[in-house]
């Protein structure tokens, strides 16, 4: 049988690719840990114990999935990355600091359980929920 146990990976493809490494690198602290040669157009970044693959949409790869995504026709809803617990206030001020709109914290349920969330966009529109675990809350 299969158990789901956690995100493995998720494959995003991009027009923008040096804008979608730097925010994920740099603005959310996923480190590069694994490229493939520029024909075949793979990034791919450490998330917690996942990876997220970026893939330019002009490369080998990217090709295969048809024209780039745009703010109306992604290719995801959105997808949460946990995160370690956090002041509210200072992950609004660091995203603003970066550019970066978010959403009114809420209490939303995840593979964890309940905890605080907040959406944002990346370069290319994807929806980004950033979630921790409130310990104990079985609601």
């Amino acid at each position: 049988m299969i158990r789901v146990r956690a995100i493995d990976h998720i494959v995003l493809r991009t027009a923008h690719l040096a804008d979608m490494v730097d925010f994920y690198s740099r603005v959310l602290g996923c480190a590069v840990e694994r490229t493939l040669p520029e024909e075949v157009g793979l990034y791919q970044l450490r998330a917690g114990s996942a990876l997220i693959d970026i893939v330019a949409v002009d490369s080998e790869l990217g090709r295969l999935g048809g024209g780039p995504p745009t703010t109306r026709q992604n290719n995801l809803d959105h997808f949460c990355l946990q995160i370690d617990s956090f002041e509210e206030q200072a992950l609004l001020d660091w995203l603003s600091q970066q550019g970066i709109e978010a959403s009114e914290f809420e209490i939303r349920y995840g593979a964890q359980g309940f905890g605080p969330s907040v959406y944002i966009r990346d370069p290319d529109g994807n929806t980004v929920e950033l979630k921790a675990i409130i310990k104990g809350d079985k609601r």
